[in-house]
């Protein structure tokens, strides 16, 4: 039987397997606070490629050392970094599974503690720092960042080139610009955060033309056959004084004008806000985003479920679909829905053949 779920999508030169795949999770574990990923993310992102994921994408990884959410967070700024994450995509491609990664500075949300460390701000003498934004407003909670100048929003967009070029170096076939969930340039397209009156805030062109100007200089590195998302909130939730839909279906266009393939809809994450959280809550807006853009979206968002995330995909809601907190419970959760979508496929990992879903054990080896 065939699903829509496990059709093969081509972006560009890559070819992704199926259209079920694992969204950015941030682990915060870089005990050393470098940046370089170690077994743990080795594991827990391998665990997802041989678990039958189409795309596997490395965490919020930060494109500076200021850029990064805790001091704990991976990053993608120097060769050590580089050599560590090849490790990482070797084992991902070797599993079939496509190597993804999520280049991300976190602007006022930046220095932070990880959630079992702490809370809050990290202190200067427990290593944090100041953080920079487009204007000098706070996250709730947090410290007041440092607007940036016209040098400083120069450097974030290098940044974000050299960021790219390393991931490529690293093996990384996908690079995705993170430009959602309250981080820095979410921080510049919404009216919320960003209240400067030059040429970066004000009109829409001008808050977002920091996102632009990053987009189109990732897609100068990654060349013609490099697949770029740019995940966005489509959404503050906090309608009409923060960042709208509307005004993500307009950005969207530009981003794909900018050289950006896929638009990764989530939402949220700016300020704090009533969210309706369900299952499949941000569906809608990745919709929104495919039908009034003409840009492929994928939808995220709560959906746990085979039959969920197929009716997504068949029903033109989305192209593809991201999952998190499922894979976190299941890393198998690919080969799980392919079964429960009676969907045969051929990467089933050889060494786990004798223990499909729903088969009585067979006896048939010592260590069984």
């Amino acid at each position: 039987m065939s699903a829509a779920l496990f059709t093969p999508i081509p972006l560009r030169d890559v070819t992704v397997r199926n259209r079920l795949w694992v969204s950015p999770l941030c682990q915060y574990s870089c005990e050393e606070r470098d940046g370089v990923p170690n077994d743990w993310h080795l594991v827990h992102l391998g665990s997802f490629a041989r678990g039958g994921a189409g795309l596997v994408m490395a965490e919020a990884t930060a494109v500076v050392p200021e850029g990064r959410i805790s001091p704990w967070d991976t990053g993608i700024w120097d060769d050590a970094q580089v050599q560590a994450w090849r490790r990482v995509t070797d084992f991902i491609a070797g599993q079939g599974a496509v190597p993804a990664i999520q280049l991300a500075h976190a602007g006022r949300k930046a220095s932070t503690y990880r959630e079992w460390s702490g809370r809050g701000t990290v202190p200067a003498e427990d290593g944090g720092w100041t953080t920079v934004a487009p204007s000098p407003i706070a996250f709730p909670g947090y410290e007041p960042p440092v607007a940036l100048d016209e040098g400083g929003i120069a450097d974030v967009v290098e940044a974000f080139a050299a960021a790219a070029r390393r991931a490529l170096d690293a093996g990384f076939a996908v690079l995705e610009v993170h430009a959602a969930h309250g981080y820095l340039l979410h921080q510049f397209l919404s009216p919320a955060s960003n209240v400067r009156t030059d040429r970066w805030g004000g009109s829409l062109e001008n808050r977002a033309r920091l996102l632009l100007e990053v987009t189109r200089r990732v897609r100068e590195v990654a060349g013609d056959g490099v697949p770029v998302l740019v995940r966005v909130s489509a959404t503050d939730w906090i309608e009409p004084a923060g960042w709208t839909l509307d005004e993500s279906v307009t950005v969207a266009g530009w981003l794909s004008e900018a050289g950006a393939d896929v638009i990764d809809t989530s939402t949220g994450g700016l300020l704090l806000a009533s969210i309706p959280v369900g299952p499949g809550y941000q569906v809608p807006h990745a919709e929104a985003i495919r039908s009034g853009a003409g840009i492929v979206t994928t939808a995220v968002g709560l959906i746990a479920d085979a039959r969920q995330a197929e009716e997504i995909v068949a029903s033109g809601q989305a192209d593809a679909v991201f999952a998190g907190r499922e894979f976190m419970r299941d890393p198998h959760f690919a080969l799980r829905a392919a079964h429960e979508l009676d969907v045969d496929i051929d990467y089933w990992p050889v060494q786990y053949r004798r223990a499909p879903f729903d088969a009585r054990p067979s006896l048939t080896h010592a260590e069984d």
